[in-house]
């Protein structure tokens, strides 16, 4: 077969998020269109999730539930069964709001009485005061009456979520769906198992929502970026329809989980869904492949592909180079429906709501890390270890291309940590052109970010900025080739704050050698940093060994021993090791998450941090103004 003009369409499989579309269908659409190819791109995520929480697609689910024997149906399936036609009445109403296209509804949903209320408002409890007054004042005030409505609506969903994981298909959820088939998963059995499996409501809804994108752009080609394990399944499952009803398309799977867990791929059934898997950025593969098809490549000059031939997995590679990162063009989300997104409001920290509220245009400073030395992290892999840096100029010509396009002004900059002098320069090329935009990204806690840039950063847009601090202990910090100290961080989080910059750290535990102590006193900084205003959010969790990482490939170093499982030819990522520390992390996980949680509330910032252990835990070693001292160094 032939193609010398193909019809390209790139999907965004189930699931990934909801506030905003992912961002690599943008990334290729706009440059395949640059480079004159027809290119379009749909979110089936988005899709299937508003046709299943649908007055259409209520009655669907109810039946489901029906069909539960009432003696195992749980209080969430009551609820939903009881109070059916308030939820039938609720749902269109409860999604334009969280679409914004309804905001007078909101009052309604505040008073209480709108929306039925299944177990997960048992969360707004936890807020109550002792006096039984309003339980949501202390984040919202006397206003905030649509941010408050769609906190409400958010529960709602993830009632109406909970319903459709217990009576439809136990793996689903609003940003995993069948995530335990495919993360690290050697063999590709319970894959296959369940794509043979009997269809679900939410499988034949998928199905149907596929044959009409199909139907609707005609295309030659389809793309699935897949950027996560929560996203395999229901990315094999678009491509079973598709090549049960047009077989003639091409299918190709790429994305960050492919190119993070499939490098070493050798299952054949994978290519009776997917013609092709490519690795890494997709733009020259797809160029070569897009040339083989077209009869003008041999398959041996193919880039970064694996295919199947005479049953057998073969990698090919003939070794061109990237595409510079100043020439990949700009993303386009020309075609992606930017008013059905949903705006969800599952946490009330002010910085940790920025991944799931609102629209925000996903943008990259640079490509792979500039510091590329982590031990924990995949380094050797090229989204990391291949630094690529755009100019100012470029970066924010294609900022200003997607506000026109987008008429939205934020942007979230999804970098692995986007480089100081990247962004300075960005922030002076936005003030030369006296451009607004908010943004945020992620980057690191470095020396660079003194207190001068944070303000720059500040003026030209910054809102937020997302760091590792991975466990607060200089001695882990070095193990782990971070290049930053607990004082460095706590001076540089300060500064951004001051600059009135909001704060999250990424922190971890069970780091090799990491014992309880370590723990605890990892902690007691955790708490004062958010005591001293340092940071606003957090995230806890456990350390992983990838076969990617140096801690992977030289485990001898960090004193712990591998248990490698038997390749059988699909997933190949995360790896068990023994941990000579014998501690228990998953039971100190809980109450480090538990900590946190409540820190993020401004709850318990002054309590001795044992408390949150169920268990006799030592004291931490820390001072209790140890991060005070630290901040005052830096005024000193």
């Amino acid at each position: 077969m032939t193609l010398a003009t193909p019809r390209i369409l790139s999907v965004i499989p189930p699931m990934t998020q909801l506030n905003t579309p992912y961002p690599a269908t943008a990334y290729l659409t706009g440059f395949l269109r640059e480079r004159g190819f027809h290119a379009e791109q749909t979110d089936l995520a988005l899709a299937l999730v508003l046709d299943l929480l649908s007055k259409e697609g209520l009655p669907k689910l109810k039946a489901a539930a029906e069909a539960i024997p009432p003696k195992k149906r749980s209080p969430t399936l009551k609820t939903f069964l009881n109070q059916f036609d308030r939820y039938l009445a609720a749902i269109g109403p409860a999604i334009a709001m969280l679409q914004g296209r309804d905001g007078s509804i909101a009052h309604r949903i505040c008073s209480r009485a709108f929306l039925p209320e299944g177990p997960r408002f048992a969360a707004l409890d936890n807020y109550a005061d002792d006096e039984g007054g309003d339980p949501l004042a202390w984040a919202f005030g006397a206003l905030g009456v649509q941010d408050r409505a769609r906190h409400l609506a958010t529960l709602f969903l993830n009632d109406l979520a909970d319903v459709l994981r217990e009576a439809v298909d136990t793996r689903f959820e609003f940003v995993r769906y069948g995530e335990s088939l495919a993360q690290s998963q050697a063999s590709f059995n319970p894959l296959a198992t369940a794509l043979a499996a009997p269809p679900t409501l939410v499988d034949t809804t998928l199905e149907k929502l596929t044959l009409q994108a199909i139907e609707h752009s005609r295309p030659d080609v389809v793309l699935l970026s897949v950027p996560f394990p929560g996203s395999v399944y229901a990315a094999f499952r678009i491509t079973k329809t598709i090549k049960a009803h047009f077989p003639a398309i091409v299918t190709v799977l790429g994305g960050g989980y492919v190119n993070t867990e499939l490098r070493e791929l050798a299952e054949p059934r994978v290519f009776d869904y997917f013609d092709y898997v490519t690795l890494d950025d997709g733009e020259k593969p797809l160029l070569a492949l897009f040339e083989h098809l077209a009869g003008k490549r041999p398959r041996l000059n193919l880039v970064r592909t694996f295919a199947r031939v005479d049953g057998a997995v073969r990698y090919f590679n003939c070794g061109e180079i990237d595409i510079p990162f100043e020439e990949v063009g700009t993303p386009t989300w020309d075609g992606l429906p930017l008013d059905r997104y949903l705006s969800l409001l599952d946490m009330l920290n002010p910085m940790h709501r920025l991944w799931s509220d609102g629209h925000w245009n996903k943008l990259t400073v640079a490509h792979g890390c500039y510091w590329k030395k982590c031990s924990f992290c995949d380094i050797n892999l090229d989204y990391i270890g291949r630094y690529d840096a755009a100019s100012a100029k470029t970066l924010v010509d294609r900022i200003e291309r997607i506000v026109e396009e987008t008429g939205h002004t934020g942007f979230h900059f999804v970098d692995e940590a986007a480089p100081p002098k990247g962004l300075r320069a960005m922030a002076e090329e936005l003030q030369r052109r006296n451009l607004a935009i908010s943004w945020w990204g992620n980057i690191r806690f470095e020396k660079s970010f003194t207190p001068e840039l944070c303000l720059q950063l500040a003026d030209s847009g910054c809102i937020a900025v997302s760091g590792g601090l991975e466990v607060a202990s200089d001695r882990l910090l070095q193990l782990m080739k971070k290049g930053v100290s607990v004082d460095q961080v706590a001076r540089v989080t300060r500064a951004f704050t001051d600059a009135g910059i909001l704060v999250h750290a990424y922190l971890m535990y069970g780091f090799p050698t990491q014992d309880l102590n370590d723990s605890i006193d990892a902690l007691e900084y955790v708490r004062q940093l958010f005591a001293e205003n340092c940071i606003q959010s957090g995230f806890f969790h456990r350390f992983a060994c990838t076969v990617h990482s140096p801690v992977g490939k030289n485990p001898e170093e960090y004193g712990i021993r591998l248990q490698p499982q038997p390749f059988k030819g699909f997933a190949k990522n995360d790896v068990a090791f023994s941990d000579p520390t014998g501690v228990d992390h998953d039971r100190i996980g809980k109450a480090l998450n538990k900590a946190l949680y409540n820190y993020m509330h401004g709850i318990c910032l002054d309590q001795d941090v044992r408390s949150w252990f169920d268990f006799k835990v030592p004291r931490p070693r820390v001072s209790r103004n140890y991060i005070a001292k630290a901040i005052g160094a830096r005024y000193d």
